[in-house]
């Protein structure tokens, strides 16, 4: 289906479904007997406020470092995304100038190891920060906290991989180790994180501000809400990565058993927003093997504003899931830094395929919701999606996550979801701990 609608090859099947139906846990979106026709252009979402507010496509490519994957691999996706008119993350690698060689709008990715504006000592280097944020190309900056691929592990790209090139984009030395830590040197409570956020901000010129995280333990998120509602100072966006999003390389137990599925995840940081009143001034993005349009839709229904996809771009480019991206060795060009292979891509062909692969998505999502009946993935709920329990019992998914009430948190209601209604009177934004 990727490699049809990178190509805008007809993405169809005869003969009827091979899903089984019957089948645990087998979802689907109900329809309208008054279905529309949507216009795909108006799939955008406003993120941040003021003249530096960004119109965030529903669909963006997700983080993609240079490093991790190749130059072509890079320039072909962001001259894809200015074809398409839709967002290219760096991923934690920098802003590197392959990222800038399209003319594609960028998220600049934050990590922690502050790569692209570091000093020698690990630290951020503001001015350089302040340099690099201002550039017009970048249009919002993303904290990356966690990943879901490996929560909590950090990171480390062997020296023997450490390019001239990867060194420039980083600000490290080549040749040497280099290392991502598990944590961010800058701040260690959530009210520290906020402040830095907000530094971040200002720093910018402006720019919507986030953060990108795969929830763990329940009681660290809310108490960086909590920071929010005792300051009224908030951030822009949060990205929701689920654990079963994927990297060039992780430890398998991490990638198995570490961190929050994103369906369960995005329903608890939505419920969390709701609870606190702050839902209408933060948006939310979703990650974490979505490929379909039905997987937007259905992440959209559980509280996704837009979606950030990786591999099926990376699809669009000719990826054939070789499973060798740490080896340097990717028979496609795409996740290495030999350039007797990546010369092999063909970056102008490439970058068509990947505005192909965004618009065709989008197309067919349009398609989806005028079925049901609506004019925007905005108007989706948890109603709009049915889930099979077992053989004869199927819920409306907002019967299997209801929401909360907005402001109920703030008017201390107990409230559906025990992990809010357990740990909101527990914590506050000075420590992501909570109280015994």
């Amino acid at each position: 289906m990727v490699y049809q609608r990178s190509k805008s090859l007809l993405a169809a099947r005869p003969l009827g479904s091979i899903e089984n139906m019957y089948e645990e846990n087998f979802t689907w979106l109900n329809h309208s007997l008054s279905p529309i026709h949507p216009d795909t252009d108006e799939f955008y979402i406003k993120v941040g406020e003021g003249d530096k507010a960004h119109q965030m496509s529903l669909l963006n490519i997700s983080g993609t470092s240079f490093g991790s994957l190749s130059p072509s691999a890079i320039h072909s996706l962001n001259a894809g995304a200015a074809l398409g008119k839709f967002s290219h993350n760096t991923g934690e690698g920098s802003l590197s100038k392959y990222h800038q060689a399209g003319g594609g709008d960028i998220v600049w990715q934050i990590s922690t190891g502050y790569f692209g504006c570091r000093k020698s000592d690990g630290h951020l280097d503001r001015a350089l920060f302040k340099k690099k944020s201002q550039l017009e190309q970048v249009k919002m900056i993303e904290i990356k906290l966690s990943q879901g691929a490996k929560p909590g592990h950090g990171g480390m790209l062997l020296g023997n991989k450490v390019t001239a090139e990867i060194a420039l984009a980083r600000g490290i030395k080549k040749g040497e180790d280099c290392i991502s830590p598990a944590s961010h040197p800058e701040f260690s409570t959530p009210d520290e994180l906020l402040t830095f956020a907000l530094e971040l901000k200002e720093l910018s010129g402006g720019k919507p501000i986030g953060i990108k995280l795969c929830i763990g333990h329940p009681w660290e998120f809310i108490a960086i809400v909590k920071a929010m509602v005792n300051r009224q100072q908030y951030i822009d966006f949060i990205t929701v990565d689920g654990a079963e999003g994927g990297t060039g390389a992780a430890p398998v137990e991490f990638t198995d058993h570490l961190g929050s599925p994103l369906k369960d995840a995005l329903v608890f940081v939505d419920n969390a927003l709701i609870g606190a009143g702050l839902r209408g001034r933060i948006k939310i993005a979703a990650s974490g093997k979505i490929v379909s349009a039905y997987d937007i839709v259905q992440h959209c229904a559980l509280g996704a504003d837009w979606i950030n996809m990786a591999r099926p771009f990376m699809f669009s480019l000719g990826c054939i899931q070789a499973r060798d991206c740490a080896s340097g060795k990717c028979p496609t060009g795409i996740a290495t830094m030999d350039p007797r292979r990546y010369r092999a891509l063909d970056i102008q062909k490439k970058a068509v395929q990947v505005r192909n692969f965004h618009h065709n998505t989008l197309v067919a999502v349009s398609e989806l919701i005028g079925a049901s009946g609506l004019k925007h993935p905005q108007f989706l709920t948890r109603r709009h999606i049915v889930r099979r329990l077992s053989g004869s019992d199927i819920r409306l998914v907002d019967q299997i996550y209801p929401k909360v009430e907005p402001g109920a948190l703030l008017r201390d209601e107990s409230v559906a979801d025990q992990r809010l209604d357990v740990y909101w009177k527990l914590v506050d934004g000075g420590s992501f701990n909570f109280r015994d």
